[in-house]
C-alpha cells in the first residue's frame, strides 16, 4: 500500500490568526498605515501548527540563531536548511475534537502502545491539502489571495475517516497511525486540485499523486510499520468497527480550509 507522507501538530507557540479568506464580505480592512502586527494581533485561543512547519523550522528567532541540535526537537530532523525571510507553508482542514473522539482516540493509542511503546497522541487533528513549502515573505499575501480566489466556490461537505492505516513521513524518520478517508475522497481530489494550480503559479511542489487522505492520530520516531501493520492494525480496526459513537464522529463536515505561513494563520470558510 502506498504511503502518503503526512504531519502532525503542536501547540506551542503563540500564534497570531488572519482570517485571510473571509469569504462573504470578509471584516473591514484596516488602514494600510497601521503595522502588519498590530492590524492582525487579536486575543484568540492558540491555533494548531501543523508538525511539518515545525520539522522544517523552529520559531524564527530560535533558527536565526543557528540552532541545528537536533536533540531540542524531539529527534525530528529538518527537512531543509532554513534561511532568513523563509516561511514554511501548508494548506490543510482542521478537524474539531469532540469527547467521543478523544475516547476512541485513547482506545487506539492505548491498544497501539502494546506494540510500540514510544507512540505519542496527536493534540491536533486535519487533514492535509498540500505538502509544506517554502514561500518567500512577500509571496505570503498574493499566495493566501490566490487560494482565496480559487476555494471561493467550493461548498461544505462530508466525509467518513474510519480506516485504520499506518504511514511514514517522506524520509522514514517517523512513523504514524491514521484513520484514513473512505467517503468524500473525490471532494478531497477536487480542493488539491486548486491548491495544486496555487502551488504551480508559485512554482512549489504539488501535492502527492494517488494520495491517501487521513487524519492522524498518533506518531513515534523512526520506520516501525513492520511492528504496527497486520495483526496491530487489524485489532485497532476491530476497535474502531465495535466503537459506539464512531460513525457519528467519524463522518465529518468539513466547514473552512486553513493555510499556515510562518506564524500567520489563514482560514477559507466553505460556502
Amino acid at each position: 500500500a502506498m504511503r502518503a507522507a503526512l504531519v502532525g501538530y503542536s501547540s506551542s507557540e503563540e500564534e497570531e490568526e488572519e482570517e485571510g479568506g473571509r469569504q462573504q464580505g470578509g471584516g473591514a480592512r484596516a488602514s494600510p498605515r497601521a503595522s502588519p502586527r498590530a492590524r492582525w494581533v487579536t486575543a484568540r485561543p492558540r491555533l494548531p501548527v501543523p508538525e511539518c512547519v515545525l520539522d522544517m523550522f523552529r520559531e524564527q528567532e530560535e533558527e536565526e540563531r543557528g540552532a541545528e541540535d537536533s536533540s531540542k526537537h524531539g529527534g525530528r530532523v529538518r527537512s531543509f536548511p532554513h534561511e532568513r525571510g523563509n516561511w514554511a507553508t501548508y494548506v490543510y482542514m482542521p478537524y474539531k475534537v469532540q469527547e467521543e473522539f478523544l475516547e476512541l482516540l485513547d482506545l487506539l493509542v492505548s491498544h497501539a502502545r502494546t506494540y510500540v511503546s514510544s507512540l505519542t497522541a496527536m493534540e491536533e487533528f486535519h487533514i492535509s491539502l498540500s505538502q509544506s513549502v517554502v514561500l518567500r515573505y512577500h509571496w505570503i499575501n498574493p499566495f493566501v489571495q490566490s487560494l482565496k480566489e480559487r476555494l471561493a466556490s467550493f461548498d461544505r461537505f462530508f466525509c467518513v475517516a474510519n480506516q485504520m492505516k499506518v504511514y511514514t513521513n517522506q524520509n522514514k524518520t517517523r512513523t504514524f497511525i491514521g484513520l484514513e478517508v473512505s467517503a468524500g475522497h473525490f471532494q478531497l481530489l477536487e480542493l488539491v486540485s486548486e491548491v495544486d494550480k496555487v502551488m504551480e503559479e508559485f512554482d512549489l511542489p504539488t501535492f502527492y499523486k494517488d494520495p491517501s487522505f487521513h487524519i492522524s492520530l498518533a506518531w513515534c520516531v523512526g520506520d516501525l510499520t513492520g511492528s504496527l501493520e497486520g495483526q496491530c492494525l487489524q485489532e485497532l480496526q476491530d476497535i474502531v468497527d465495535r466503537f459506539e459513537d464512531s460513525a457519528l464522529i467519524l463522518r465529518v463536515q468539513w466547514e473552512q480550509i486553513r493555510c499556515k505561513s510562518g506564524n500567520k494563520f489563514f482560514s477559507f470558510p466553505l460556502r
